[in-house]
């Protein structure tokens, strides 16, 4: 194994999650008479650049496929987030309809419609085919294709030069990181801006957030490694924020390192800061994580199990990839969790990879009236408790596995 940044060979164990499945690729029931492809799911950090990172055992097609189902627009607080997102920047950088506007894993068009909609031109790039046509009913412009250094060259070619550029929860995605950081520096004009929003590492060891590992996230990042990144790439970051995303995220500020247009603000010396003290860089910040990961699947697993015991009904909620590495991990299947209800038609009438627990619409829940409703995609649940506050007319109660197990009636409820 060789670093995929500094292509260094000196590692630290991290995690090791055993074999697992992909975890976006839902079955078809015809598929539950056949095998799975299970992948090791083991990630290291390099001793040399401190960039956290899975072994790799498949291409990316594999992972990203035509049928690809994550769609991000049915989280209705990631869209609040996106439209906050895109005033905030026009507010500051003065984005107007003489500017450009780039998006890199655009998805279904959840942020670039609210770019659309304040008169500003703008251009998804997204390899996705579901997603990307999905972005294209809502007549936004999407190239399909991966993003690097050949793309944006390609794209500056055909007038697409971008003021701001916007990559959301990709960077953790790509398995040739160099390559993909270099287009940034490409694609940008020289006084332009990129953006990209990611969990930050520290949060993920600090709140057990083992869930969050599956084979599409290459990358586990912290500011220190990817300031070391775009350094060597063409970039500088010169600002970074904090956000309650995805249990904890960075969003870094970038510009051309040969422009340097913008100036250096405080706040990334402090976050760098922050990361050593905590550790970042000496072994003993990595190793206890391991430990971490086998005390949450034991307490959840037990749980479950006390659940059936006591005769109690237990569903989850969000067929989410962060809720099949956990399940998966812990070997749960249809006899302690009966099913996932989600709100993504694209994946209802599917199977969980690995589980194989049967992903259904919400009328399944009215229905069936579980005891227990795990949420699978803990970082959004205050919004799908506001959604499903109606387990409280039964007696229903959510659970959380990550970082500690925790039940909690439904509002309404003592």
């Amino acid at each position: 194994m060789k670093c995929r940044h500094c292509g260094g060979t000196a590692f630290w164990p991290f995690l090791d999650l055993g074999t697992a499945p992909p975890s976006n690729s839902y079955l078809a029931e015809e598929a539950l008479a056949g095998p799975e492809l299970w992948y090791p799911l083991v990630i290291r950090t390099c001793q040399a650049c401190l960039l956290t990172q899975t072994e790799d055992f498949a291409s990316r097609e594999t992972f990203f496929s035509e049928s690809y189902a994550y769609f991000s627009s049915f989280s209705s607080s990631w869209l609040n987030h996106a439209e906050r997102y895109v005033a905030d920047m026009r507010a500051r950088f003065g984005l107007d309809a003489s500017s450009k506007v780039v998006e890199v894993a655009a998805n279904d068009g959840y942020l670039l419609q609210y770019v659309k909609a304040a008169g500003i031109p703008c251009l998804g790039v997204e390899p996705t085919a579901s997603t990307a046509r999905a972005a294209r009913d809502k007549g936004i412009p999407i190239v399909e294709d991966f993003f690097g250094t050949q793309l944006a060259s390609k794209l500056v070619a055909e007038g697409h030069a971008a003021d701001l550029t916007a990559a959301n929860n990709v960077l953790a995605h790509v398995p040739d990181i160099n390559d993909f950081v270099s287009g940034f520096a490409i694609l940008l004009k020289p006084e332009g801006v990129a953006t990209f929003e990611f969990p930050h590492l520290i949060n993920m060891v600090r709140e057990s957030q083992f869930d969050t590992a599956y084979h599409e996230h290459y990358s586990y990042l912290s500011l220190t490694a990817v300031d070391r990144i775009f350094r060597a790439n063409g970039l500088t970051v010169f600002d970074v924020e904090t956000t309650p995303w995805h249990g904890g995220s960075l969003r870094v500020f970038a510009c051309r390192t040969s422009a340097q247009t913008r100036p250096m603000q405080a706040s990334v010396g402090r976050m760098l800061a922050m990361e050593q003290e905590a550790g970042i860089g000496e072994q003993s910040f990595h190793a206890g994580f391991q430990e971490s990961a086998a005390r949450v699947r034991d307490a959840f697993l037990t749980y479950l199990i006390d659940c059936r015991r006591q005769g109690l009904k237990v569903a989850a909620y969000g067929a989410a990839a962060k809720g099949n590495t956990l399940l998966n991990f812990a070997g749960i299947k249809r006899d302690l969790i009966a099913f996932v209800v989600d709100k993504n038609p694209a994946k209802q009438g599917f199977f969980l990879p690995g589980s194989r627990i049967p992903i259904v619409d919400e009328t399944r829940l009215r229905a069936d009236k579980p005891d227990r409703v795990v949420i699978l995609p803990w970082n959004i649940q205050t919004e799908i408790i506001h959604q499903l506050s109606y387990i409280s007319d039964w007696g229903g109660k959510f659970v959380t596995a990550v970082p500690t197990l925790k039940e909690q009636a439904a509002p309404g409820k003592a």
